[in-house]
């Protein structure tokens, strides 16, 4: 018989016999899916001797299928894998592409049973020689055995508990009621009284005669989602079961008695049990060839429990898709040497990528993979197929999975922003260059941000300082930056406008309030420093002796160079006209081969704030 019970955690999947050719099995034979991109490959060797070749730990190219493999598919012509992705790029459907069930596999595994008591203390004995696979509990649980303590249970018979008979229970007698009565009295009870009656009298061993008291008496168990397959929850991804071989009679039944003493023979249980999960080199194992430690173990804790008993039973594990990482689906689904692609952009539930070309025939797959291995957090996959081009700082998406909405909602140091990756620029890897140029604000700060966007910047700022001027030229990024300041109750504090960034700063630097700005914000990489030059005179018609404060700029840019601080740096002095003058510069991060975005700090000059334009 085989008794069934299930493991939960975080959701990662099992996975099938399909695996990438490697170059140390030779005997395996080609086979491709006619509805996959990817060339796929069957193992034609056994289970036992790819699994002996492969390392420690669970793998796709280890244990078997539920099934059987299916024959050898036709390889596609070229033709057709173009005309597929064709297809698939015009929007098609692509979880027919994925077969989730070829990524369920099944492991052989020895367990101990053991008294729920002691199975903490157990595992941390035997740490070393249990299972300690990624995402999978060493101790797992088997439903239907949570007994009272006061009750024994034979070992052997517990798969078989709903055949125990109660007989010569004086307390049952009254209780076999046929609805609601006895047949003492002929009294009818109300249906709550009944159930009262029966909860305050019956006996675990009660519930084996009155499964229906059992059912009144626990929760209503909640519908699965539609669709949901049976075995398979919405966060499991692993099962374990047990194996049981023919029922033994009585003096052949398996039992610890020869290994740690006759007295143990034929025990009872008391409580429930759980099973420790033993190392998989332990598998097929008898009693005898188990390692010393283990027994020594188990023999000294039964001499503190003269009650207990151990039991060795086999077990499948099963690892369904849900186990599986993103690079393990990955690396089976893609052409053998290709890079996986891993890492992406998080923006609120969308899933940036920026695939290469040479993933882009497996775009459709990919995405799909990523949303699945994310869920719920990412409901949409969308790549980037075009470099950023004009002057709004847009992107050109391409929605390779889930739904088509790109609005989505961004939390960042504590605020929410409302985001439409169509119309406007946000790039969640500049978080924490954000935070950092925000310890730079100090509460009597007045700042100006000249390329605000939706306002990342301008708003956290607005929560530390006096006042914020904020700009950009994209009309769609100013009503999603005014949304956001109300949206954070800071619109009080923030001046919104809808200019270009030369024309803002000669408007907000020739009213009264210029003179009290002391932080300007230029985040443009591709040409804040060329627009450098409109700070060259901006204070020429005010007298040197008046109070007015410098502002310190803090610009961006993107530089190739060999040296891309010196780089950076020269290019800010010309676009100034400045020989010389301090710059802080430091590097934020490497967005490409050879690229690097810098930011440079400094305090405008006063050569150049006061210069003279002829």
């Amino acid at each position: 018989m085989v008794a069934n019970f299930r493991m939960r955690t975080h959701s990662l999947p099992l996975a099938t016999f399909i695996i990438s050719k490697p170059r140390f099995f030779p005997n395996l034979t080609f086979r491709s899916h006619p509805l996959s991109l990817c060339p796929l490959y069957v193992a034609s060797t056994s289970t036992t001797t790819l699994s002996q070749a492969l390392s420690y730990g669970p793998s796709l190219q280890k244990g078997h299928k539920p099934s059987q493999y299916n024959p050898p598919l036709p390889k596609p012509s070229t033709a057709t894998v173009h005309k597929l992705s064709e297809e698939r790029r015009a929007g098609d459907d692509v979880d027919d592409l994925i077969d989730r069930e070829n990524f369920t596999r099944i492991f052989d595994v020895a367990a101990l049973q053991v008294p729920a008591k002691h199975c903490f203390v157990l595992e941390s004995r035997l740490r070393g020689h249990l299972l300690n696979w990624p995402r999978i509990r060493n101790i797992a649980r088997i439903p239907g055995d949570e007994v009272e303590e006061g009750e024994s249970l034979n070992l052997l018979k517990i798969q078989n508990i709903n055949s125990y008979a109660i007989e010569d229970c004086e307390s049952l007698a009254p209780l076999n009621r046929v609805n609601g009565k006895t047949d003492e009295d002929g009294e009818q009870l109300s249906p709550v009284l009944y159930r009262d009656n029966l909860a305050r009298t019956f006996s675990s061993r009660g519930f084996v005669k009155f499964g229906n008291l059992a059912r009144l008496s626990r929760p209503k168990k909640r519908k699965k989602l539609e669709g949901q397959k049976k075995g398979i929850g919405k966060n499991e991804y692993a099962m374990v079961e047990i194996v049981e071989e023919e029922e033994k009679g009585e003096e052949e039944e398996d039992d610890f008695s020869g290994l740690l003493g006759f007295e143990f023979k034929a025990r009872k249980w008391r409580g429930s049990t759980r099973l420790l999960l033993l190392d998989e080199k332990h598998a097929g194992k008898s009693l005898d060839q188990l390692p010393g430690a283990i027994k020594a173990v188990l023999k000294e804790d039964s001499r503190k429990d003269t009650v207990s008993s151990f039991r060795l039973l086999r077990c499948r594990l099963t690892l369904f898709y849900n186990y599986w990482q993103l690079n393990e689906i990955l690396e089976v689904l893609l052409p053998k040497g290709m890079i996986v692609p891993s890492a992406f952009e998080t923006v609120g539930h969308i899933a940036h990528l920026n695939l290469r070309d040479e993933h882009l025939l497996y775009k459709k797959i990919i995405a799909q993979v990523v949303l699945d291995k994310n869920k719920p957090k990412i409901r949409t996959v969308v790549n980037k197929i075009d470099a950023i081009h004009n002057d709004y700082r847009t992107m050109q998406l391409e929605v390779l999975a889930g739904n088509h909405s790109l609005v989505t909602t961004v939390f960042e140091n504590g605020l929410r922003f409302h985001v439409d990756l169509a119309t406007v620029y946000w790039n969640s890897r500049l978080a924490t260059e954000r935070r950092r140029l925000l310890n730079y604000f100090t509460s009597d700060d007045i700042v100006c941000d000249v390329f605000a966007g939706v306002g990342p910047i301008a708003i956290s700022a607005a929560r530390k300082v006096k006042y914020v001027y904020a700009n950009d030229l994209n009309p769609h990024a100013i009503e999603y930056l005014q949304r956001n300041c109300i949206l954070n109750k800071l619109e009080r504090k923030i001046e919104v406008f809808n200019m270009d960034g030369r024309r803002f700063i000669n408007t907000v630097f020739t009213s009264l309030e210029a003179q009290f700005i002391t932080q300007v914000v230029m985040n443009l990489p591709n040409n804040a420093a060329e627009n450098l030059d409109v700070f060259r005179g901006i204070f020429r018609t005010r007298p040197k002796d008046g109070v007015i404060k410098l502002p310190k700029i803090h610009v961006y840019g993107f530089s190739k160079a060999q040296d891309p601080e010196f780089d950076f740096h020269e290019r800010i002095r010309v676009a100034m006209s400045e020989v010389a003058f301090e710059v802080e510069m430091r590097r934020v991060r490497l967005v490409a081969p050879g690229k690097w975005m810098l930011c440079a700090s400094f305090i405008l000059p006063e050569s150049v704030a006061f210069a003279k334009i002829l």
